[in-house]
């Protein structure tokens, strides 16, 4: 069961990081446009939302039972001198937790925003942001901080 967890979490993660750049792309481009707030706009913020939240929720279950984490709280003094598994751990776990919190924050405010810039800037600036620390969070394997897969 595990295995299946750290497939469709390694997998699915394409598909926040697909559907943020799509709704980056619309509000940038609806904000520039002075276009008005579609229902499809409107779309594109509640499901890339949802995706997060999917991802979520297989990060946790993923996270509760990694031996790594398992390892690093065991052994926490011995752990935290270890990036590669500190890394895993507290900072992914964290920022990943944080840029979640973000999009949930940015697709909520977009929502209630009362004028249609005022919603494509809000979800571009709430979820550019999320953006940018998902990007730093995940582990690519070219990452001087821990390595993995594109894949696993």
């Amino acid at each position: 069961m595990y295995q299946t967890f750290i497939f469709l979490h390694s997998f699915f993660r394409w598909f926040v990081v697909l559907s943020l750049l799509c709704a980056l792309l619309r509000a940038m481009e609806g904000y520039r446009s002075g276009r008005s707030f579609s229902a499809t706009d409107n779309a594109v913020r509640h499901w890339t939302a949802t995706i997060a939240h999917i991802q979520l929720v297989l990060g946790i279950m993923v996270y509760i039972k990694s031996p790594v984490v398992h390892y690093f709280w065991r052994n926490f003094r011995e752990a935290i001198g270890i990036w590669s598994i500190t890394f895993f751990a507290l900072f992914h776990f964290a920022a990943m937790l944080a840029a979640i919190v973000l999009v949930t924050i940015g697709s909520a405010l977009a929502k209630r925003r009362p004028g249609d810039r005022a919603k494509f800037r809000t979800l571009f600036i709430w979820f550019g942001i999320a953006l940018v620390l998902i990007i730093l969070a995940i582990p690519w394997p070219f990452s001087p901080l821990a390595q993995r897969p594109y894949l696993r």
